[in-house]
């Protein structure tokens, strides 16, 4: 295993107050992330990814345990997954996602700091890392995103040594958030990754980085707007950079060397098998 992945996908449920509403299917979109991403690293398949899926109503000490632990394990790539609502502290310069049994009052000191996840991953024994992110955002957290210059919210999104990609979008509880694309809900982020991850994309080669996927999921989130869109108004996508050693498996590709070839029915069906996911991700 030491030459595999660490994933650790946290979709936190912020409870009942309605100024939470925007975690409400987080966890349907860390259970998709936690089923189809392990079995699309090309290199490692579901046999070399080692999966911890934190419980959506667990606290921020057990979420960040998960991200710790998993960073101790040397390996090539630490994949961290955080799906839900995010808040900022009362000056507008850290972030931290609404866990379970908070409060519009206590939401950022209940919560899992930002800070303190990217520093687990910066210090883990990894050679790359990569956050994946598909969450909302409430006034005051977008007001302190949309700042930028050093100690803001707004820098937490650009730190060089731990690459991002996803979706921030805003939110307004109540009625108001109605119309509001929710992560883990259609049009969100982890549901536009799990899409294409099981589709593939035609024309692309076998393996693909983040960067070569990233096209296609911009033009699935929101129901489908143009590639290179920020999706609905209010919305910011967080692309990955270029390059990097992460690739993931194109099952388009394989589909289209398979249906090239004049193999028997069953030979087609236990090649197809080979190259889907068999191992379901553990706890």
């Amino acid at each position: 295993m030491a030459g595999g992945v660490d994933l650790v996908v946290i979709g936190a449920d912020g409870g009942p107050d309605r100024a939470f509403g925007g975690s409400a299917h987080a966890p349907a979109g860390a259970r998709l992330l936690a089923e189809v991403l392990p079995g699309m690293c090309f290199d490692t398949g579901a046999a070399g990814c080692r999966v911890s899926a934190v419980a959506p109503d667990a606290d921020a000490n057990a979420m960040l345990t998960a991200v710790r632990g998993a960073a101790q394990h040397p390996g090539r790539w630490l994949v961290v997954c955080l799906v839900g609502q995010l808040v900022a502290d009362p000056r507008g310069r850290r972030l931290a996602l609404v866990t379970g049994g908070s409060t519009p009052d206590n939401a950022y000191r209940r919560g899992l700091a930002w800070d303190w996840v990217v520093s687990a991953m910066v210090h883990g024994d990894q050679e790359e890392a990569l956050l994946l992110v598909d969450a909302v955002a409430d006034r005051d957290a977008w007001t302190a995103l949309e700042r930028t210059g050093e100690d803001t919210a707004g820098e937490l999104l650009s730190y060089s040594r731990v690459p991002l990609w996803g979706r921030i979008g805003r939110y307004a509880p109540g009625r108001r958030g109605r119309g509001a694309v929710l992560p883990g809900d259609e049009g969100s982020f982890s549901r536009a990754l799990t899409t294409v991850l099981r589709q593939g994309v035609p024309g692309a080669p076998a393996a693909v980085a983040p960067s070569d996927l990233q096209p296609v999921v911009a033009g699935l989130l929101d129901g489908g707007d143009p590639p290179g869109s920020s999706g609905a108004p209010g919305a910011r996508l967080l692309v990955p950079p270029q390059g990097g050693r992460l690739l993931m498996r194109n099952r388009a590709a394989v589909r289209g060397a398979l249906a090239g070839l004049s193999l028997s029915e069953e030979l087609l069906a236990v090649l197809w098998r080979e190259s889907a996911p068999t191992e379901p991700p553990s706890a």
